[in-house]
């Protein structure tokens, strides 16, 4: 079973600004569903699209300001 985490978790935990996830949800790049007026990402299509980044060497996002 899928699982599934807000935009604003998504975030928090992988260190992205929400605007960049977002937009991965827009292209397509992540599974996501909107739940009323939340976005959700499933955890393990982020972590794919991170780790398939990463070893194509791009860079993976904008990193929130520490």
């Amino acid at each position: 079973m899928a699982e599934w985490i807000s935009v604003t978790e998504a975030a928090r935990e992988f260190g992205y600004h929400a605007d960049h996830l977002r937009e991965l949800i827009r292209e397509g790049k992540v599974k996501a569903r909107k739940v009323v007026t939340v976005w959700q990402i499933e955890r393990a299509s982020l972590t794919a699209y991170i780790r398939k980044a990463r070893k194509r060497g791009e860079k993976t996002g904008r990193k929130k300001p520490g």
